[in-house]
């Protein structure tokens, strides 16, 4: 008749203590706990825990072999921008030189045309000097001719008489000399 109280319903609609708080199936339950929990244990000791476990170092072995080839490219690129930037500074260095040689030529060049324009010029400065002298001596010798001629007719218009022509000679010459 034990089992029969355990089966009835009570009024409030509930049956009876939580089955593991009862005093007659505990022990068994505790024997069953602790079978399934040896059981599971073992399960995920030799079964799942060691498939995770290679899983873990899987992805660790992958990981650290990613970061040694990032690494290594990392050294690569490292390397390639060294040598970028030294064959740049070389590529200034000589670009630098380049223009320095032909900045020299290109002054050395303007210095001898300055030069031959200089010598030039100076030619046709002497060649007009001298044409201008040559002009002035020509100038020059007209000029006594003229006065000459225009002192003879101030001199005859105003005496009414033309004077002697090495007397009127005489005074442009006097005039001139002074």
């Amino acid at each position: 008749m034990a089992t029969e109280a355990h089966t009835e319903v009570p009024a409030d609609g509930h049956k009876g203590a939580f089955p593991p708080f009862e005093r007659d199936t505990f022990a068994s339950q505790i024997v069953w706990f602790a079978v399934a929990f040896i059981v599971l244990y073992l399960l995920m000791s030799r079964l799942a825990l060691p498939r995770v476990g290679a899983i873990l170092t899987q992805r660790k072995n992958h990981i650290d072999d990613d970061l040694r080839a990032a690494q290594r490219l990392r050294e690569e690129s490292d390397a390639e921008l060294a040598a970028y930037e030294q064959a740049l500074a070389a590529a200034r260095g000589r670009a630098q030189t380049i223009a320095n040689e032909t900045r020299e030529k290109l002054n050395a060049e303007a210095e001898q045309a300055r030069k031959a324009l200089e010598g030039e010029l100076n030619r046709k400065l002497a060649e007009a000097e001298h044409t201008i002298a040559a002009t002035k001596q020509g100038a020059l010798s007209h000029v006594r001719g003229i006065a000459v001629e225009t002192a003879a007719a101030i001199v005859e218009r105003l005496i009414g008489s033309a004077p002697p022509a090495p007397a009127v000679e005489a005074a442009v010459d006097s005039a001139l000399k002074t």
